[in-house]
């Protein structure tokens, strides 16, 4: 019998990990930037994330996402973890938390 793991619980480790990641330009963290687009979790642990970067010139656009994927793949019951990097929509400051926008000023 395999053990039964809760997707809302890992879904919320992924997101509590994708918060430790921040961009090197702005003292945010990526999750609350709004460069997270979606999560997918799929049946055998496997985690594929969809994101984009404050735009594609981003000095990080190479080591960023391997810092994702490595990450995600350190968390328990993770089996993989697949990052595709997107520019549709294109990132705006309109995808940053509301406590993003605090934190730099903006609100």
């Amino acid at each position: 019998m395999t053990e039964e793991i809760n997707t809302a619980e890992l879904g919320e480790a992924i997101v509590k990990k994708l918060k430790t990641i921040y961009d090197p330009e702005i003292p945010v963290d990526i999750y609350e930037l709004g460069l997270i687009y979606d999560v997918m979790v799929n049946t055998d642990y496997e985690v594929k994330i969809l994101m984009t970067l404050t735009s594609p010139n981003c000095p990080v656009a190479e080591s960023l996402p391997r810092e994702v994927e490595e990450k995600i793949k350190s968390i328990e019951h993770v089996k993989d973890a697949e990052v595709e990097i997107t520019f549709d929509p294109p990132w705006s400051k309109d995808l940053m938390s509301e406590e993003a926008k605090l934190e730099l000023g903006m609100l």
